[in-house]
């Protein structure tokens, strides 16, 4: 069993934060029961709403400096702030999503958290 280098890191890439090398998840925010390369206890970690309160933050954000910013150097009309914003806040959030519960878990890992039942 090799020790990961950074569990954070191993956590953004979708790793078990124990070994860096088993599947984090199972499906697309489904942790899996157990690390298929190591077998570390994956089952009891719990990110709770962590991620998605960061994930809402950063990409609100984002998205409202972007939009504020098209705004004011371009005042476009309605329907281009709808085509544009809409769109890509689903998909910044998609996106940002998954890496930032594999933050949290690596996090809660990283230290000794009850709830990752880290031994």
């Amino acid at each position: 069993m090799a020790e990961a280098r950074n569990p954070l890191l191993a956590g953004i890439a979708g790793r078990c934060p124990n070994c860096g090398e088993g599947r984090l998840f199972e499906g697309f925010l489904t942790v899996a029961p157990r690390c298929e390369a190591c077998g570390f206890d994956l089952a009891k970690a719990d990110s709770g709403d962590g991620p998605a309160v960061f994930v809402i933050l950063i990409a609100g954000f984002i998205v409202a400096f972007a939009a504020l910013f098209t705004e004011v150097a371009l005042s476009p009309p309605v329907w281009v702030h709808l085509v544009l914003w809409l769109p890509g806040t689903l998909v910044l959030v998609l996106a940002m999503l998954r890496p930032m519960k594999g933050v949290m878990l690596a996090a809660q890992f990283m230290n000794k958290a009850s709830e990752a039942r880290h031994d």
